[in-house]
């Protein structure tokens, strides 16, 4: 059953329910939703607080992963391919001021870990994670928020990168997948 919550309020019990749905296993938390709506951030955030509770925590922000800008749809299947496999998980980085990968970057398998970007909760992705958490913001806030933040070099390249947020949208209903859709600022 899907939770809403509202930050920055609900923020305690947002953390507490993340630790709680590990039950022993490997916690794994899948963070979407559209560019600005501050997914890293809240990624981040979380990640300290993980840390603080559960020691070692990985965080995967897939910005490291798209293979450029309209990489979405293949970091999204890196996700479950890649990422989250139970064997020597990892995936290609990607150097984005060169235009070409940067090189494989392991992970622990046996860590809990935190992936987050659009693309994140695929039908594929949301049967690994333990956490599955969609982060809902107002498209045109989100657009103001994302070209305040990356500027001129976005900007060229918002509505390419809308319309893969779209088609993946479309595909995988992230929010459908989610147990807990988040609101406001983290």
């Amino acid at each position: 059953m899907t939770r809403e919550l509202q930050l920055p309020g609900a923020w305690p019990t947002l953390v507490d329910e993340v630790v709680q749905a590990a039950r022993g296993r490997r916690l794994v938390v899948l963070l979407d939703g559209g560019s600005g709506a501050g997914k890293t951030t809240l990624a981040r955030r979380l990640h300290r607080d993980l840390e603080a509770r559960l020691g070692t925590t990985q965080l995967v922000s897939l910005d490291d992963v798209y293979p450029g800008w309209h990489g979405l749809a293949a970091a999204s299947e890196l996700v479950w391919q890649s990422i989250l496999r139970p064997a020597s998980p990892g995936y290609p980085g990607w150097d984005w001021a060169r235009d070409q990968p940067s090189g494989w970057r392991g992970l622990d398998p046996q860590l809990p870990i935190i992936v987050e970007g659009c693309g994140a909760i695929s039908h594929r992705s949301a049967a690994l994670a333990n956490v599955r958490i969609w982060y809902e913001m107002d498209a045109g806030l989100r657009q103001e928020r994302a070209l305040g933040r990356d500027g001129d070099g976005y900007r060229p390249w918002w509505d390419t990168w809308a319309a893969q947020e779209a088609a993946h949208w479309q595909a995988n209903q992230p929010w459908e997948l989610a147990d807990l859709i988040v609101r406001g600022a983290a």
